[in-house]
């Protein structure tokens, strides 16, 4: 495999799970096993649907808005701003929602990629398998 350049606008998924406009650059369906980018956009008042990465921690950069991260494993809920960073570890059932005035542009993901997630959202088979050299 070679480097290769992806751009946000041209993903190969989108997932809806996560939100109406959330686009799956670098993930396993390109060949990303281990890293995993999305770009997400949530618009005032949309939420994730609640969610746990059994595999996977997951890290979501806050470019623009401001919101709040639901902890449904702890009951915790955190507010943010752009400019902070969402570290949610493996296991946690979450959600993260614009529910603060404001719109939300993020980028991150879980890693590794979430692949128990994906196949059962469909967006991998149920047989995908990361090649030797990746694990």
């Amino acid at each position: 495999m070679t480097i290769r350049l992806f751009h946000r606008d041209h993903p190969t998924l989108r997932l809806p799970l996560i939100s109406k406009d959330a686009r799956f650059v670098i993930w396993p369906g390109v060949g990303a096993w281990v890293a995993n980018l999305n770009y997400v956009r949530l618009e005032v008042g949309e939420a994730n649907v609640p969610h746990i990465h059994t595999v996977s921690e997951d890290t979501i950069f806050i470019l623009e808005g401001k919101g709040t991260i639901h902890d449904y494993t702890n009951d915790i809920a955190l507010p943010f701003h752009a400019g902070c960073i969402v570290h949610v570890p493996l296991g946690i059932k979450h959600a993260v929602k614009a529910d603060r005035g404001s719109h939300i542009v993020s980028v991150g993901g879980p890693c590794p990629a979430d692949v128990p997630l994906l196949k059962a959202v469909g967006a991998l088979p149920a047989d995908a398998a990361p090649p030797s050299a990746a694990i």
